[in-house]
């Protein structure tokens, strides 16, 4: 069962800061390339000293909470920075507040990854349209599914943050 929440982009701009910024990392991950050129940790004389100190902070953060993995890149925006790095053969981004608070972890996931539930209700309701994006966000504990459907009549994005079913998703 679909379920349309008109009122979305209302709550998101009520709810929690996190919320809001998790809303724009869809935006992010969903219409930019998953693979922009990283600004580089190691480019000190590119960058300012608050940048590199922002950029120090994050990325000590970074390997706190991700011991194993490898660095890949680091995107400074104005709300966040986005680390790409490899874990376990998995590409993923996490994103920090400008503090070195982690605020999410994505990654692009097939429609075989999804929970069941899920895949069935896309696979009945949505059967004439072809998946252009499918990617699971981790904030907080609770992982958000989001995709985004296309076919000759035009597009839809879904999210599901219960892993039982999707709603329509307008990000505004």
């Amino acid at each position: 069962m679909l379920h349309t929440t008109n009122n979305l982009g209302q709550t998101l701009l009520n709810g929690s800061k996190k919320i809001a910024i998790v809303a724009a990392l869809f935006l992010t991950v969903g219409l930019s390339s998953s693979f922009a050129t990283p600004v580089s940790t190691n480019n000190a004389a590119s960058v300012s000293a608050p940048a590199r100190e922002g950029n120090d902070l994050i990325a000590a953060s970074f390997h706190k909470d991700f011991k194993h993995a490898e660095l890949m890149g680091i995107e400074v925006k104005k709300a966040y920075t986005k680390v790409t790095f490899k874990l376990n053969n998995m590409v993923l981004f996490a994103y920090y507040s400008g503090n070195g608070e982690l605020l999410a972890v994505v990654r692009n996931i097939l429609s075989t990854q999804l929970p069941l539930q899920l895949l069935m209700e896309l696979k009945e309701t949505y059967s004439k349209y072809w998946i252009t994006d499918l990617f699971e966000i981790n904030s907080d504990n609770q992982t958000t599914y989001y995709v985004t459907l296309q076919n000759a009549d035009g597009r839809v994005a879904l999210r599901s943050g219960d892993a039982a079913t999707w709603e329509t998703y307008r990000p505004e």
